[in-house]
């Protein structure tokens, strides 16, 4: 299980893989879906498991559009935790695509990700100020998964 060195909050983000909805008649079929899930103190508080509004030209720019799904969740979850006196200073985003974790971090716009609508980028803003970090994590040890794969019998064994 990842989480963070203290084990207060974390947030597993599953970035994305496209859902086909073949055969529904569904014209907005190549959408990515969004999985995330939130710990606090090893326990699970939140999980979410959404389609996005917006069909991603990448997987890179639909993990990064995931992320910044995320970062609003655990902005409000930073806000209640600091109401109740748990006040962290950097708290880490766990996705399994390394190009999205590297357009967080890079302030530059490119060619490639100048498409990327602007209200997804204040990521960027977070990951420059420190508030988070988004890290890497295999996808055989990406919790978030679970919401929208079959579990497989060692994940599940693992898990409980």
């Amino acid at each position: 299980m990842a989480l963070d060195e203290d084990g207060l909050l974390s947030s597993i983000l599953d970035g994305e893989s496209p859902v086909m909805l073949i055969g529904q008649g569904c014209s907005d079929g190549r959408k990515s879906t969004s999985r995330k899930v939130f710990y606090v103190r090893n326990n699970l508080v939140a999980w979410h498991s959404k389609k996005q509004k917006s069909i991603s030209l990448s997987i890179a720019e639909a993990e990064y559009v995931a992320a910044g799904s995320c970062c609003t969740q655990l902005l409000w979850m930073r806000q209640m935790l600091e109401d109740y006196g748990f006040a962290q200073s950097c708290f880490l985003i766990y996705c399994d695509n390394m190009s999205g974790i590297d357009i967080s971090k890079n302030p530059i716009k490119h060619s490639r990700t100048k498409h990327i609508y602007i209200r997804h980028h204040f990521i960027r803003d977070l990951v420059e100020d420190k508030i988070l970090s988004l890290e890497f994590v295999p996808s055989k040890k990406q919790l978030a998964d679970i919401l929208t794969k079959a579990l497989d019998f060692q994940k599940h064994v693992t898990l409980r």
